[in-house]
């Protein structure tokens, strides 16, 4: 029998209330609340419990699952997935990781830091195409090794950051430090073969090819944060994903 989690929804804030109930079943998770191959609520039940549209409660959960908290099986519903695959799907930067993994020397060398219109960017942003969008490229290391090419697209709340920020501190550390913490994201990873100037920046033969992701990412309340299109040596990058049978 699945175990209801204690959930309080605040219609008054602007966090979306998928979002505000993703994070609390989360914590359940997290706490042991909920252990490991317990059976789940289904989304019928909880949408009624707690006042909710099944969407709402079906987008969170999908979120649990993309994140490796639960998994779902076909005939046997939906249940705790066990620890050792529990995954979180964060919003950071590689300057994070790097520094998470405690391995990591990031450093950063600022190619490019102007301020520019750009089409495809504010669209993706869902501003104006003539707004002034902070134009950041970035090369990043560890220690000695290239890793990576960051281009970004800032709006006009986050020109202030300097290219000694930048060079300092990852840039999602400084844009939480300004309030741009980003919560939803939509992102595309893919491959290609670079061009001559990632080739030279990234230390790479032209039979070697790219990983690229590309990213939007809004705060809580839908505010644009950043748009970056990004593009990583392969050969040092793999990606898990979670698959689930629906």
């Amino acid at each position: 029998m699945s175990k209801p989690v204690d959930v309080r929804i605040d219609r008054e804030t602007p966090v979306p209330l998928y979002h505000q109930l993703a994070e609390q079943l989360s914590a359940a998770i997290g706490s042991g609340t909920l252990q490991p191959g317990d059976a789940f609520e289904n989304e019928v039940a909880m949408a009624e419990r707690l006042g909710l549209s099944r969407p709402t409660v079906r987008r969170a959960i999908q979120e649990l699952v993309a994140q490796g908290l639960l998994l779902r099986r076909r005939g046997l519903g939906t249940t705790v997935a066990g620890r050792q695959i529990h995954r979180r799907a964060e919003l950071t930067s590689l300057f994070d990781d790097l520094r998470r993994e405690g391995t990591g020397d990031p450093r950063t060398e600022v190619l490019t830091h102007e301020v520019t219109t750009d089409e495809v960017a504010a669209t993706a942003l869902g501003l104006p195409i003539d707004t002034p969008l902070l134009h950041l490229v970035r090369l990043r290391r560890n220690g000695d090794q290239p890793l990576a090419i960051l281009r970004n697209w800032l709006p006009p709340a986050y020109s202030d950051i300097t290219r000694s920020d930048l060079e300092r501190d990852g840039l999602y550390a400084m844009l939480r430090t300004r309030g741009g913490k980003p919560v939803v994201a939509h992102q595309r990873i893919g491959a290609r073969q670079p061009s001559a100037a990632e080739r030279k920046h990234l230390d790479l033969t032209p039979s070697q090819p790219v990983l690229t992701m590309t990213r939007t990412a809004f705060d809580a309340v839908g505010g644009p944060v950043e748009y970056g299109d990004h593009c990583y040596r392969a050969q040092d990058y793999s990606i898990e994903v979670m698959l689930d049978e629906r």
